[in-house]
C-alpha cells in the first residue's frame, strides 16, 4: 500500500498485512506521517509542555 505523509508529501509504502496500513485503510480520516515528521511534532509538542503554558483542552463531564 502506497501512503504519502501529509507534511511534507514523501510517499512511503507500507506492508498490507501492517496493522497501520489496515487502519488507514478501514478508517479514511486517520492520516499518516512519516518518521521524520511525526518525531519532530513530537520534540515540539514536548518542549513546549515542559514551558509549563501548554494546557490540554479536555470536554466536560456532566
Amino acid at each position: 500500500m502506497k501512503v504519502k505523509c501529509m507534511i511534507c508529501d514523501t510517499i512511503q509504502t507500507l506492508d498490507d498485512k501492517d496493522p497501520l496500513a489496515k487502519k488507514l485503510r478501514n478508517r479514511p480520516i486517520h492520516t499518516y506521517l512519516c518518521s521524520t515528521c511525526k518525531e519532530r511534532i513530537t520534540k515540539k509538542t514536548m518542549a513546549r509542555h515542559k514551558t509549563g503554558r501548554f494546557q490540554l483542552y479536555h470536554t466536560k463531564k456532566k
